[in-house]
């Protein structure tokens, strides 16, 4: 008889899923879609329940940003001392109590003040949660299949943040309202989360990464030191910065423009958002396999930020140049945009492999890039949007994705860093001796 236990691995194995971590990708992926519930309308929702505009809203959402930037920096550096576990705990508790805060003195009451306390204080937990998560992969997939295995880390958080979220507030907010969509948005977190840590909680990974004689000071020591000593990863972290800014800085004003300016209902706009991101998510699964066979570096600077500079312009002017009545073409551009981000996910393979022997500041650095978009991107929208309106914003991140397209020529392997040829934009990881045995639990 077959042994039918074994071909669940086997399949996982074939499509890049480390199998201890599968129940942990489920959990991401929920607690993701609860994150994502707000993301395309908490801005002006704010702004009519106690923030008075978008640019105050958009300074609510630039603290919750900063919160997140820090916390992602954070979830690298403590997950080599105390473990991705138990980093994904603090993170879950962390958002639920501030988000429950948030909901009932906050948003509640209409009280700007306790808006920017409240919300921002929530920001610390997402990031500890998801990219503890991802610690945890890097920690356990093979080099080999690293690009996909995070490949698939991605289409669970992006699959949640924003697509299936703003799909979930498509159906809620007709019967609940926004307020009470909220409140089941609380509710996916709480049990992603507990399928992810219940789930996963003996699998191999998920304790303390460094050694024992390694305290906690000494890992938040080495993500800074790791400044002086790898300077090329602080460059992989600017371009993970670039990477979703400006994601996270359109949701501050293209509510706005698609349901005010152009005149798409406010299903339209949210359903627009499942699109665009639900692309992505099986982009994210596309360009993380393909990056292991063409290169990490190749898919990075070509699909990634290449792409992306054309894609994130042709997002806001082609539906505003032709109006209402072209929805369709909001989509073409909309998917666009969310297949050219994809080509950003072989960066979580590549940092850590630039330092194999720091991999957790390394981490900590590229966290920190990711948690510094939530900041940046909405930081730039408000700044530039009373100056320069939507377009000028829009300009302003086409040109910091060719920055990123510039940058990303300095990420090179440490094998690849002694040759004195020009910058090679082929790299890929070295193909195991032999075949790596599957995972087991």
């Amino acid at each position: 008889m077959a042994d039918t236990a074994s071909a669940p691995a086997g399949v996982l194995d074939r499509i890049g899923i480390p199998k201890p971590l599968l129940l942990g990708y489920i959990g991401v992926l929920l607690f993701m879609i609860g994150d994502g519930v707000e993301s395309a309308f908490i801005a002006p929702y704010m702004a009519d329940h106690g923030a008075g505009t978008d640019v105050k809203a958009g300074y609510v959402i630039t603290v919750y940003g900063i919160a997140v930037m820090l916390a992602s920096w954070f979830s690298g550096a403590l997950s080599e001392s105390w473990g991705p576990r138990r980093v994904m705990w603090i993170g879950l508790v962390v958002w639920v109590v501030f988000d429950v805060l948030y909901l009932v003195f906050a948003l509640g009451t209409e009280n700007y003040a306790l808006m920017l306390v409240f919300y921002g204080l929530r920001g610390f937990g997402y990031p500890l949660f998801a990219f503890g998560f991802l610690v945890w992969i890097t920690g356990t997939a093979s080099k080999a299949r690293l690009g996909t295995a995070v490949g698939w880390f991605y289409f669970a958080f992006t699959g949640g943040l924003p697509t299936l979220g703003a799909l979930w507030a498509s159906w809620m907010i007709p019967p609940l309202g926004e307020f009470g969509t909220l409140w089941t948005a609380l509710g996916l977190i709480v049990i992603g989360g507990l399928v992810a840590l219940v789930g996963a909680q003996a699998r191999a990974g998920g304790d303390r990464v460094s050694a024992a004689d390694v305290s906690t000071k000494d890992s938040l020591k080495n993500s800074v030191s790791i400044v002086t000593t790898h300077p090329r990863i602080v460059v992989g972290c600017l371009v993970r910065v670039i990477n979703t800014a400006p994601q996270f800085g359109m949701f501050v004003f293209l509510p706005t423009v698609f349901t005010e300016d152009i005149g798409f209902e406010q299903g339209e706009w949210l359903q627009l958002t499942s699109i665009i991101y639900g692309t992505n998510i099986f982009f994210n699964l596309i360009f993380g396999a393909l990056s292991d066979k063409i290169g990490w570096r190749t898919t990075i600077a070509g699909f990634g930020a290449f792409g992306c500079a054309i894609s994130v312009g042709l997002l806001y002017f082609i539906p505003v140049a032709l109006g209402p009545d072209y929805y369709w073409a909001a989509i073409i551009v909309g998917m666009l945009y969310g297949a050219t981000l994809a080509g950003f996910v072989p960066i979580s393979a590549l940092l850590p492999s630039m330092a194999p022997e720091n991999k957790g500041g390394s981490m900590a650095l590229l966290n920190l890039g990711a948690g510094g978009a939530t900041f940046v991107g909405p930081g730039i929208a408000s700044l530039f949007l009373p100056w320069f309106g939507s377009a000028g914003v829009t300009i302003a991140f086409v040109v910091l994705y060719l920055i990123a397209l510039a940058l990303t020529f300095f990420l090179k392997l440490p094998e690849e860093q002694g040759k004195s040829e020009g910058p090679q934009l082929d790299e890929r990881p070295e193909p195991p001796a032999e075949k790596a045995a599957a995972p087991t639990s």
